[in-house]
């Protein structure tokens, strides 16, 4: 029977107890064990280990011992759980396919990616690796701080120096209770420069720093389908990405396929992969596959899937992403400690929390630094009155009759402290030669320097930041290296996505009023000049056809509005619809804002180094930005070029850095320059003058100049010519430009100028929605002087709205060519005419062409 009068025993409320005791086992458990510091991106057995690794003195350049000695030592001194989880989390430290860069240098069977576990701690040994020691480098300057271990008898580390961001370079898994952490490891190289990023600019956006850290990138490399995931863990803390296994489909000389894994995605075990495999060839979920074997070696990782003669190797490898591990997700959650709270973090954040850890290391070293020297050079001060006023000392030292008088009298004597009366004591005859007084010299005068310099170290924040930025940047010379998980675009990010999608060529058309929508090529047949033409798309009364591009269902669709903004979708994110539907609205695909519409196309292939993007605006500005800087967009777009009030962007063309440039204006003028008098800018510059401009005329039309084309005008009216680009001297940027073409009341202003071969056809769209595709070499090539030639027939209150150069229409349709630079299609960029032109006179087909009018170029005001 309990003695309730006992003072030590007392009431309790059950349920509050087990609350609070559940809470205390809560907190314990997210602080002492499942989730990683911030800084050193460590659980505590992680740090555990190493900090007993290195104290046992099992650096990378000594001798490998039994893991069973270091296991040991940790759950001794510092860890008190089984021995089977500490080993057990040192062997992964010690596989190269659970972490990006290994902490620990494994001897031995360490396990395999199928899943066999490492052989016994008793037989295999270790030690700690090359860039674990970048963990703990300086970790004996005083750069952090110790607690006591779990008996108080030792002293463990509260964090690591952690001279690289270990948080997101190897990353981290791990179940706390009621929360976990799963985060993803990256490239050492990219987040070291996402480090250097953040150290230079605090207020980088995430956004910004995906330029340097583009995704994760996992030691079985993989491919990662889309960024959206990725954008979203980077700017939230939370998101999901896709891997894909690395695959190559070879074909037998026998006409089979094969299906050949390379790489695995993240944590899946080959070996009960291909058991899942062969049980779904065995129960007939997947059909086609007549051969499954592993042929991985010490070189490399193969699966061998051998595929029926009559079967589509693409399909069976479809069904294999679908319902095997050949295709897995992983959930990102960063969640770290920061100041011993559980925190969700952005990647900036996580970047930050890192560099602010090694601003403290770098202060407290530096101040350990200082103090050293300044205890140097204190005593070699004494040593130095010591031997200015030898013969006193001397004569001191003899006679005293004891070590304490002797001090008491030079401390006494030479206003000396008591350090340096002992050093003065203990110093050794030989220092009394004239070379080792010079040697005290100049060691006291090097301190002095030193001291001074660390000085200025601790007084400047900035000295601290480029400290940290060369020691980063040697770590990583030291062990960077290639980035192995690629990262492909994906607007659809699952199974039914581009690999079920034909490659064909299409046709995207615009209205005025934004509704887009993708028809095949074949729509379109060629007819002679001069016709009616077809209906090309159903519009209503107030809305007409705008813009068109040939592209591929695969390429990445660039739209660049008038507000001077930029947008992405891919070729098969567009909806079809028949020759006759209007499509869907824009704003229903891309985030649009009010009173912006698409005037500028570009389908992109590939997004590559050394190309560019030329813009020009409506008031003659030009700009060139680098084709990689519009790799990556955000669902609601990004600043292509910032305008000036009352501007818009007109035109965007690609090109390859070393083209010539020509700008058209709606009054007949046009200028030819070299690409390269515009300096390469930024995403947001704004730009330099291109063409100058008189008071009532604006641009209508910029082109890139390849070599053997022509320039090809049409006007409001439908009149239309080529002129050989020979009749157009290069001149400096920003000149007025000659004249293109003679722009009379007949005729009407100038509503688009292309460069042709004649080899492509063309297609012109009024604004009554009807449109016609004719041959460009049907045109005719005269002077630039001139009206031109009766393209199309205008009706009454119709204009041209709209001129596109399509790739020639064969009699059977082709996959559409790819020139050498890997992009392909047709980049067309909007006329934005006024809905209430009037038309005043339509001249008829049949007017010979020699009544084309021609003036002189001093009648044109040539400049």
């Amino acid at each position: 029977m309990a003695d309730f009068e006992n003072p030590r025993i007392r009431e309790i409320n059950i349920s509050q107890e087990m609350k609070s005791s559940f809470l205390d086992y809560a907190m314990s458990v997210i602080v002492s064990r499942a989730l990683p510091d911030v800084r050193d991106g460590l659980k505590p057995v992680h740090r555990r280990i190493l900090y007993a690794m290195h104290d046992l003195g099992m650096h990378s350049d000594k001798p490998y011992k039994k893991s069973a000695r270091i296991v040991g030592d940790v759950i001794g001194k510092y860890h008190p759980h089984g021995d089977s989880a500490v080993y057990e989390t040192m062997v992964r430290m010690a596989q190269d396919f659970n972490y990006r860069y290994m902490l620990v240098d494994g001897h031995g069977n360490f396990g395999s990616v199928d899943g066999d576990s490492a052989a016994a701690m008793r037989y295999t040994e270790s030690r700690m690796s090359k860039i674990s020691m970048e963990l703990l480098r300086d970790i004996n300057k005083d750069t952090i701080d110790y607690q006591d271990n779990y008996d108080g008898e030792e002293k463990e580390p509260v964090v690591l120096p952690a001279r690289f961001p270990n948080l997101l370079v190897n990353g981290t898994t791990g179940i706390a209770v009621g929360m976990a952490t799963n985060i993803p490891p990256h490239q050492l190289g990219e987040v070291i420069d996402g480090v250097l990023a953040v150290s230079k600019d605090p207020d980088i956006t995430v956004q910004e720093l995906m330029e340097t850290i583009p995704g994760p990138d996992f030691p079985t490399g993989g491919i990662i389908i889309g960024r959206s995931g990725i954008r979203k863990a980077y700017e939230s803390g939370r998101g999901s990405i896709t891997l894909r296994a690395k695959v190559e489909i070879e074909q037998l000389k026998n006409g089979k396929e094969v299906i050949i894994v390379n790489e695995l995605p993240y944590q899946v075990n080959k070996a009960r992969l291909i058991e899942k495999i062969a049980e779904l060839v065995r129960d007939k979920r997947i059909d086609g596959i007549t051969d499954l074997r592993d042929e991985s070696d010490r070189n490399g990782m193969r699966i061998y899937i051998e595929v029926r003669k009559d079967a589509n190797a693409n399909v069976v490898l479809n069904n294999l992403y679908k319902q095997t591990a050949l295709q897995t997700s992983f959930g990102i959650n960063v969640l770290a400690l920061v100041d011993g709270e559980p925190k969700v973090l952005n990647l900036k954040q996580c970047l930050k929390y890192y560099l602010n850890h090694q601003q403290v290391v770098i202060r407290r070293r530096t101040e350990y630094e200082l103090g050293k020297a300044e205890a140097r050079a204190h005593i070699l001060e004494g040593l130095r009155i010591a031997l200015d006023n030898l013969d006193a000392v001397i004569t001191l030292i003899r006679n005293s009759r004891t070590t304490d008088i002797a001090k008491d009298g030079l401390m006494s004597t030479f206003n000396l402290s008591e350090k340096q009366a002992q050093a003065i004591l203990d110093m050794r005859l030989q220092r009394l030669t004239g070379l080792e007084r010079e040697k005290i010299e100049e060691e006291f005068q090097s301190l002095m320097a030193l001291i001074a310099e660390l000085k200025a170290i601790l007084a400047d924040e900035e000295k601290i930041l480029e400290i940290i930025r060369e020691e980063l940047l040697e770590i990583k010379e030291r062990f960077n290296d290639k980035r192995r998980t690629e990262i492909v675009a994906g607007g659809i990010e699952n199974i039914e996505d581009e690999d079920l999608i034909p490659r064909e060529t299409v046709v995207l058309t615009l209205t005025h009023n934004g509704y887009i929508k993708r028809l095949p090529v074949s729509t379109y047949r060629a007819q002679k000049r001069g016709g009616r033409g077809i209906q090309g798309m159903g519009t209503n009364e107030d809305d007409f056809v705008e813009q068109l591009i040939t592209t591929s269902t695969h390429d990445t669709i660039l739209f660049f509005t008038n507000k001077g903004k930029v947008y992405r979708a891919k070729g098969y994110e567009i909806p079809e619809f028949s020759r006759t539907a209007k499509g869907i609205p824009i704003i229903n695909l891309l985030g649009i804002e009010k009173g912006e519409w698409v005037n500028a196309i570009i389908p992109i292939d590939e997004f590559v180094d050394d190309w560019f993007l030329f813009f020009t605006t409506k008031e003659g500005i030009s700009k060139r930005s680098p084709l990689t800087s519009f790799a990556h967009i955000r669902n609601n777009g990004l600043i292509a070029l910032n305008l000036r009030e009352g501007d818009e962007l007109i035109s965007v063309r690609l090109t390859d850095g070393s083209k010539e440039i020509v700008i058209a204006t709606k009054k007949g003028m046009q200028i030819r320059f070299p690409e390269t008098d515009v300096r390469t800018m930024g995403r947001t510059a704004t730009g330099v003058k291109g063409i100058t401009l008189d008071q009532d005329d604006e641009v209508i039309g910029m082109e890139v100049l390849e070599e053997g084309t022509d320039v090809l005008v049409v006007t409001q009216k439908g009149y239309g010519k080529r002129t050989a680009a020979a009749e157009y001297r290069i001149q400096g940027r920003g000149g007025k430009g000659i004249k293109t073409a003679n722009v009379t009341e007949r005729n009407g202003d100038l509503v688009s100028m292309k460069t042709v071969t004649g080899e492509e056809d063309l297609m012109l769209i009024t604004t009554g929605g009807v449109l016609i595709r004719i041959p460009v070499d049907s045109i005719s090539k005269v002077g630039r002087n001139t009206i031109g030639v009766k393209l199309i027939n205008i009706k009454d209150n119709e204009s041209v709205a709209t001129v596109a150069k399509v790739e020639r229409e064969e009699e059977e349709e082709g996959e559409k060519p790819e020139d050498e630079s890997g992009f392909s299609g047709a980049a067309v960029e909007a006329t934005h005419t006024d809905e209430n032109i009037t038309v005043t006179e339509v001249v008829e087909l049949d007017e010979p062409a020699g009544d084309l009018e021609q003036t002189s170029d001093e009648e044109s005001g040539e400049e």
